[in-house]
């Protein structure tokens, strides 16, 4: 996996090694040559619905156990919810899982080809999105397991058609797709104040990024646009353990003394975004 300075140090890179190509674009090639700049927007739609929370209680990696009261009742009858809680029972309601901003630095390459362009960029941004479930047992108590980007780094191609009113084809149409990998925070909470819990697998996440795109030469340097890109993660690692020191009727240790794990029944973190990006171009 690549931690936060490395991934860093490849986007740098992608700059400093593209250098040698940028005195190969022609007056001819619009949208040939090399290009820096930014991107700056907003995520939506984090939510995973229907998320749930998933329990091994016999501790065999299974994740398809019901965690039961000593009469055999489902703990988790209440349910759960897409987001955090706001308190113990579903009564109190939970806060929706939020997108915020999403911002980063970009670096690429194009070749123009006739009518087509082709090419290859790198993000580094960061994105505020926070994604979170919620269970509710009968106890009353609530669990929330949330996750949230620290950063996001993305290396997509992208095939795209120049076209312009003039003589110069100074709009480009795109669409890009390619890997991404982001650092993923991880974290838990609970109103259960009789077990102990523990939480283990904070990791990086991998995954793709694909979209849709514009762009407007404004001048020789400057190109502005917008372009909408769909970021989906696999983020599976993260567990949280339930153990004592509780009563050995407590539904946590029931079946195993050792206690129950959780993890997210969606392994997968997705996000949309909406960007505006401008770039200076060689």
């Amino acid at each position: 996996m690549i931690s936060h300075f490395p991934r860093a140090t490849v986007f740098a890179a992608l700059v400093l090694g593209m250098s040698p190509a940028l005195a190969q674009s022609t007056a001819d090639d619009t949208w040939t040559g090399g290009y820096v700049g930014g991107y700056a927007g907003a995520g939506f739609d984090p939510d995973d619905e229907g998320d749930r929370i998933r329990f091994d209680t016999n501790l065999d990696s299974g994740f398809d156990d019901t965690v039961r009261t000593g009469a055999g009742a489902d703990a988790f009858s209440p349910g759960f919810c897409d987001g955090t809680a706001r308190g113990s029972t579903p009564a109190d309601g939970c806060n929706d899982n939020t997108a915020g901003a999403d911002v980063g630095l970009r670096a690429g390459f194009d070749w123009q080809i006739g009518g087509f362009v082709v090419g290859l960029v790198g993000d580094y941004g960061w994105n505020e999105a926070r994604d979170g479930v919620t269970g509710f047992s009968t106890t009353p108590a609530s669990y929330t397991m949330l996750r949230k980007i620290d950063d996001l780094f993305a290396v997509r191609g992208r095939v795209g058609m120049a076209f312009g009113g003039g003589s110069i084809p100074d709009n480009l149409l795109y669409v890009t797709a390619g890997y991404a990998q982001a650092s993923i925070e991880n974290s838990f909470s609970t109103t259960n104040g009789s077990n102990t819990f523990t939480n283990t697998g904070e990791s990086d996440a991998d995954g793709e990024q694909y979209g849709i795109g514009y762009e407007y030469l404004a001048n020789d340097h400057l190109a502005i646009g917008i372009e909408y890109m769909h970021t989906r993660l696999t983020d599976d690692e993260f567990r949280v353990r339930a153990q004592g020191p509780v009563p050995a009727t407590n539904p946590f240790v029931l079946v195993n003394p050792d206690g129950t794990d959780f993890r997210r029944g969606d392994e997968d973190f997705d996000l949309d975004s909406l960007r505006l990006t401008a770039t200076y171009r060689f």
